[in-house]
């Protein structure tokens, strides 16, 4: 990273730029706001990124983000707990939830299996789900990882370590976005869409 003054500052910098989607020229604007920031709001900030460390912690049922024993999806008894969705990360619940559709319940991952990464199935939380549908409740498990070459993945050896269990297992159906231009889609989108069309 280009130096930018004094050596605390360039250090913080380098923090914020290990952040993702943060780049280095972000990271310094950051860095600087901090800098304008009072002493109180500076103390504020740090003792929120503190304290969600030493608070939050994963949901004993679907390994969600939460700071109770259960995560409020895994609480609320009207959620249908036959129905599990199963994603990458905690952040991608809130994109079903957004839907205001989605009344099952989840179970995250905390990644996706890429050997290239060194992040093999065992750094996931494979087995929690594999326990929570063993324990017969569970009627479909859908797998909604993101249509990319590790999501793929990850969801055919989920599916096929699922299959003993006689679960119904389904993907997310990929295709065109509303709106979208056939000529700006890419090969793969075009195939998902095609593959996954529907009687009109």
């Amino acid at each position: 990273m280009a130096d930018i003054g004094a050596l605390p500052l360039t250090l913080l910098s380098e923090q914020f730029a290990r952040l993702p989607g943060i780049g280095m020229k972000s990271a310094q604007r950051l860095a600087y706001h901090v800098m304008e920031m009072s002493d109180a709001e500076a103390n504020e900030l740090a003792q929120a990124i503190l304290n969600a460390k030493r608070k939050v912690h994963t949901c004993k049922v679907c390994c969600n983000f939460t700071e109770n024993e259960l995560c409020r999806f895994c609480d609320d008894a009207r959620r249908d707990r036959r129905t599990v969705c199963v994603v990458e990360a905690p952040r991608d619940i809130a994109a079903f939830e957004r839907t205001k559709e989605y009344k099952g319940v989840y179970h995250v991952l905390h990644g996706l299996i890429s050997p290239i990464n060194g992040v093999g199935p065992d750094a996931l939380t494979i087995k929690q789900l594999l326990a929570r549908v063993n324990s017969g409740d569970i009627d479909e498990v859908i797998m909604a990882t993101n249509p990319t070459v590790e999501g793929e993945a990850t969801a055919m050896y989920i599916s096929k370590l699922l299959k003993p269990f006689g679960v119904k297992v389904t993907r997310l159906a990929f295709g065109l976005p509303i709106g979208g231009m056939l000529e700006y889609a890419d090969e793969i989108t075009l195939y998902k869409a095609l593959e996954n069309r529907s009687e009109i």
